[in-house]
């Protein structure tokens, strides 16, 4: 190899190991700055619970009595259509 073919490789090499330390580095700089939590940093306990026991079981109920609701009215069409085919 002449003494060019030398000098293109070693700046070639130097190149390549400065692209991969600028590589490694923005790696690290990216895990630094995410929006979000790792995956094994567990949240802080809570001081209060976000939703009472009286205030869960008020949605309870409340969901309940909508699901109620609505099976009686679609069991009301349900019954409504049935007529309406026995009546053909």
């Amino acid at each position: 190899m002449s003494k060019n073919g030398k000098a293109v490789s070693l700046v070639a090499v130097a190149l390549l190991l400065s692209g991969l330390s600028l590589v490694g580095d923005a790696a690290t700089d990216a895990r630094a700055e995410s929006a979000y939590p790792n995956v094994e940093d567990l949240p802080l306990k809570r001081d209060k619970p976000p939703i009472t026991v009286d205030e869960q079981s008020k949605l309870k109920k409340e969901l309940n009595d909508a699901r109620d609701r609505q099976n009686s009215q679609v069991k009301g069409r349900d019954g409504a259509a049935q007529q309406k085919s026995q009546k053909r």
